[in-house]
């Protein structure tokens, strides 16, 4: 069995195996794992949750469930799991002389807030009329996610975006007589009044910063942070950045508003990795 060396260290966190965990920072316990394939990881093992890790000198390529995962040039790499990710997905690496290693990655489950509603859901969909309007946007941002930055924010512990209450949180969902609605994305922050600026939570670049308000997101900011990890901000009152800037973390990055569908003055901040939606509170911890 292998041995690990845990130490606390500054700042509420562990040092594993040569890597820094925060602890504490979500429902679900952080797990740090050493395998003879040697493959280590450690982070938010749950739904909605992510890992950083290493693999071994000189490994070719590396695989979460069949969907490729990034490795940098010194080994690091960075996945994430989506809020309905099932209970286990497999790594599997290629190594240096060809062979296969592959290890099974026990993935917490969420109690989601679940809002049983006991009327039908409104029929209908969106209109041929709005989906001309809607589809250049959603075009847009997929185009904008797919996007190759040398960002570094991935490696980074993020930081929160602003603070005040937090008025809508990531995987809440409504079900109408049985019949579930879409569940929300991402994190709801409302300070109260429009303008209050917000930071970068992390290191990256900035992929989509809208000159007009989107028909939904209002005026919509969207940040890379390298290896398939992008942050979205929603409803701002007002950009402070262009595309292709490079951000900081902790760099005042926009204002807080209520421009698109929204009822008044928050910050929605939503996390993806690929195709995964995350919960930006497991990037944070809880808002101090």
């Amino acid at each position: 069995m292998t041995r690990l060396k845990v130490s606390l260290i500054a700042g509420g966190a562990l040092a594993v195996a040569g890597l820094v965990v925060l602890v504490g920072a979500s429902p679900a316990a952080t797990t740090v794992t050493a395998s003879p394939s040697g493959i280590t990881y450690a982070g938010e093992v749950t739904q909605g949750g992510w890992i950083r890790g290493k693999v071994p000198q000189g490994t070719r390529a590396l695989t979460l469930d069949g969907e490729p995962v990034k490795i940098a040039a010194d080994g690091a790499w960075f996945a994430a799991f989506d809020r309905d990710a099932k209970p286990g997905e497999t790594l599997i690496a290629t190594l240096a002389d060809g062979r296969k290693v592959s290890q099974t990655v026990a993935i917490a489950p969420r109690a989601w807030q679940i809002e049983n509603i006991n009327i039908p859901r409104k029929p209908g969909g969106p209109t041929a009329e709005f989906m001309k309007i809607r589809q250049p946007e959603l075009d847009r941002i997929n185009a904008a996610r797919n996007l190759q930055t040398d960002a570094q924010g991935w490696r980074q512990h993020f930081v929160w975006p602003a603070k005040g209450r937090i008025s809508g949180r990531f995987g809440s969902q409504r079900v109408y007589q049985g019949e579930p609605a879409a569940y929300h994305s991402g994190l709801d922050i409302a300070t109260g009044t429009s303008g209050t600026p917000f930071v970068a939570p992390a290191d990256g670049v900035v992929i989509l910063a809208a000159e007009k308000p989107f028909s939904l997101e209002g005026n919509l900011l969207m940040i890379d942070h390298g290896m398939g990890l992008n942050s979205a901000f929603l409803h701002c009152s007002q950009l402070l950045v262009k595309e292709g800037d490079h951000v900081k973390q902790g760099q005042v990055i926009g204002r807080i508003g209520m421009t698109g569908r929204a009822t008044g003055p928050h910050l929605h901040w939503s996390i993806k990795w690929n195709d995964a939606r995350l919960d930006p509170i497991l990037f944070t911890g809880p808002m101090n």
